[in-house]
């Protein structure tokens, strides 16, 4: 028999109060940077951290900034295109639509823009941002699975649910689970390991580079439980779209963590 999700008596709204509702969806992004900011004052606490404490403060707003415009540009750009007819609408982030791919681009762009600014060693202020990043992944995607959303292919597995949204009764993958647990907690003890035990944080690009590869393949090989998004369910190049923009990420991980092998450490501090 498989799992009802109607069954789980979850519910998008997490407070109701009638002419305002506070959703999880927004509750995880707001615990994501709190979460993210609290974790990167424990970083830059150890020695040879590349930011102060005032880098710090100042970055959760850039980062803020960078997840929700790159977060909904890169949805519309590349998931609803015929939304700029009606420009207004993208503003309208109540209605949902956000891309992970499109966040990690934002951020990385404010990044780059307040390092620049600031004379900051960019690469050591990407491998820091990285260790914090995991949180929010898992958060998001749990909100993804509260909100019974971005299901998954049909299964026949025991843990198999089937999701009000589709409407055919069908039992799917619980990818959101998936990728909560993968794309989140595994990197997040993997990166836990490599700064607090590790070296790996003296040297530039480890880090983001462990980050991004460890992203990258574990969402390539979860779209093939993931259903493909609708109207790019079938791409000419035999791939999903999640897949396709994993390629980049999974290619610049290597090559950043190929890298920081070759270079000496640094432990410079801002």
């Amino acid at each position: 028999m498989p799992i009802h999700f109607a069954d789980l008596g979850l519910s998008p709204v997490a407070l109701d109060l009638g002419l305002f509702q506070l959703r999880w969806y927004a509750i995880s992004y707001v615990a994501m940077i709190a979460i993210g900011w609290w974790y990167l004052l424990k970083l830059i606490a150890r020695p040879g951290a590349p930011m102060s404490r005032t880098h710090a403060d100042d970055l959760v707003t850039w980062i803020m900034i960078g997840v929700l415009a790159g977060g909904r540009l890169g949805y519309c750009l590349v998931y609803k295109p015929e939304i700029f007819l009606r420009p207004w609408q993208v503003l309208e982030l109540w209605n949902g639509g956000m891309s992970l791919h499109g966040g990690l681009a934002g951020v990385l762009l404010a990044l780059w823009w307040y390092a620049r600014r600031h004379h900051l060693e960019l690469l050591r202020i990407y491998d820091y941002i990285a260790c914090c990043t995991p949180f929010g992944l898992f958060l998001v995607r749990i909100a993804n699975f509260v909100n019974g959303e971005l299901w998954g292919r049909p299964s026949d597995l025991p843990w198999a649910m089937v999701f009000p949204g589709t409407g055919d009764g069908v039992p799917r993958h619980p990818s959101q689970l998936y990728e909560a647990f993968l794309e989140g907690g595994l990197a997040m003890l993997v990166l836990y390991y490599m700064f607090w035990k590790t070296d790996a944080r003296h040297h530039p690009g480890r880090l983001v580079g462990t980050g991004l590869l460890l992203y990258g393949v574990t969402r390539f090989l979860l779209e093939f439980t993931r259903q493909p998004d609708k109207g790019l369910e079938h791409l000419a190049w035999g791939l999903t779209m999640g897949q396709t923009l994993c390629l980049p990420m999974i290619v610049a991980g290597a090559w950043l963590l190929a890298r920081s092998f070759r270079s000496p450490a640094q432990t410079a501090t801002a």
